[in-house]
C-alpha cells in the first residue's frame, strides 16, 4: 500500500519514516504544521521526491481515519 514508508526498531526507535532517510513521518508532518510547502521540504531536504511527501500525508491521513478515542470516567 505505502511504498515509500517504512518502519524498522533499528531506524527511528520503529517510527515510520520515508524509506532510506531518517526523515520521520511526525517530522514531515510537523514541516507542514509550521507552515512549510511542498516545495521547500523537497529543498530543504533533497532526499525526499514528491511521491514520498506525498505518501506521508497520506500515511498520516489514514492513520488519524483508523483512531478511535475513548471517553472514559473514572470513579475516584
Amino acid at each position: 500500500m505505502f511504498t515509500h514508508i517504512a518502519y524498522n526498531p533499528e531506524i527511528l526507535s520503529g517510527k515510520p519514516h520515508i524509506l532510506g532517510t531518517r526523515l520521520s513521518i511526525e517530522f514531515i508532518l510537523e514541516l507542514f504544521a509550521s507552515g512549510a510547502t511542498k516545495e521547500e521540504v523537497i529543498k530543504a531536504y533533497p532526499q525526499l521526491t514528491a511521491e514520498a511527501v506525498e505518501e506521508a500525508l497520506k500515511y498520516a491521513a489514514q492513520s488519524v481515519k483508523n483512531e478511535i478515542l475513548l471517553d472514559v470516567k473514572v470513579a475516584a
